[in-house]
């Protein structure tokens, strides 16, 4: 058992990577934090929402890619392959309305999106 610190809310999401390495926390505080959970006592990363809660977190099947939904408007894909100072690579996905989930298919050639 372990305590991780760094958030100052609720955390609502959590995904491990597939190599049990990795862990990413959702936190209403709009951040993500990833862990390294070889050595847990640090965030290794924090990753910015825009508006909300972070409400659902998914890796890929090969561990390359972190999709992170925000309850309405917003979701980020993050390539987890190359940390720097400032994060990870990623691109936000824009639109209008509540997000329900997200997940990538099997093989991660596709990436989805519920919406309502």
């Amino acid at each position: 058992l372990q305590m991780l610190t760094g958030h100052i809310d609720f955390s609502f999401a959590c995904a491990w990577s597939p190599s049990g390495h990795l862990l990413a926390t959702g936190n209403q505080d709009l951040t993500t934090r990833i862990y390294d959970m070889r050595n847990p006592s640090k965030t290794l990363y924090v990753l910015p929402g825009k508006m909300g809660a972070i409400r659902s977190l998914r890796f890929s099947d090969d561990g390359n890619f972190l999709a992170m939904a925000e309850p309405a408007d917003f979701v980020h894909i993050f390539d987890v392959t190359v940390g720097t100072a400032d994060g990870y690579k990623s691109q936000v996905v824009d639109f209008f309305g509540e997000v329900g989930g997200v997940g990538f298919s099997e093989g991660g050639e596709n990436f989805f999106i519920a919406n309502s």
